[in-house]
């Protein structure tokens, strides 16, 4: 399992200190840094993340206030110099809470808390008996079965279920949070709007999964993912 992350901090020294230590951390995938967390807010909106390596004291918005209105999915590692905003930290319900200067090993002790804490989520639809998830679709509550299930597309806010029989789900729920309630690599990330049924792919052309007339792409950004789960399965 592969966490995205993201840093901010408004110190340089920092950032590209942590920024260094994500980049050889080998679970950790870093998508970008930012010395503020107003130039980060766009970003986390178009493109959310696992993780965030936040600083606390920082001008126009703090650590403290940026955590209280990003994705409640998105789970926050604070960095900071003082150690008398750790109560707060535990309000936001963040991961951990390190204190500069931060080592490696601070750092990746707390990183893995965060995959823990991922691969936890995860692990809760692998069991036989927990193979299905429960949807909100039209006021109504929808069991699904993941066995069901043959792709996922989401829309803004939305996302659409597509099934083996054909039948289309529509729910108002965004693709990252119901990413996480999805088994790896059962289900994996293709592009930013889809995910995908590994086992139910039965034709690959080029950088596109087919599943009849529909054509799914897969981006640059999970092509490494999507192209070492199908070498693991080719005869050469």
């Amino acid at each position: 399992m592969t966490l995205n992350c993201i840093i901010i901090d408004d110190e340089p020294l920092a950032c590209e200190l942590l920024a260094s230590y994500a980049r050889k951390t080998p679970f950790i995938t870093l998508r970008g840094t930012y010395n503020s967390a107003i130039s980060a807010m766009k970003d986390i909106r178009n493109t959310p993340v696992d993780l965030i390596f936040l600083d606390i004291q920082m001008p126009e918005l703090s650590g403290i206030e940026f955590a209280r209105i990003i994705p409640k999915e998105t789970k926050i590692i604070f960095t900071t110099a003082f150690d008398q905003y750790a109560l707060h930290g535990y309000k936001v319900n963040a991961i951990d809470y390190l204190l500069k200067p931060i080592s490696y090993n601070d750092f990746i002790m707390s990183a893995d808390k965060a995959l823990e804490w991922f691969s936890s989520l995860k692990n809760k639809t692998n069991d036989d008996g927990n193979r299905f998830i429960m949807i909100k679709s039209d006021y109504k509550l929808i069991r699904i079965s993941l066995d069901d299930i043959l792709y996922i597309e989401g829309q803004k806010d939305y996302v659409r279920i597509y099934m083996n029989n054909g039948e289309k789900i529509m729910s108002l729920i965004n693709l990252k949070t119901l990413e996480q309630h999805l088994p790896e690599p059962e289900f994996m990330r293709t592009h930013r709007s889809y995910i995908v049924h590994m086992d139910k792919i039965t034709v690959l052309d080029r950088l596109r999964i087919v599943f009849g007339n529909k054509h799914i792409p897969i981006s640059d950004s999970y092509k490494d993912n999507i192209m070492s789960y199908f070498d693991k399965h080719t005869l050469s």
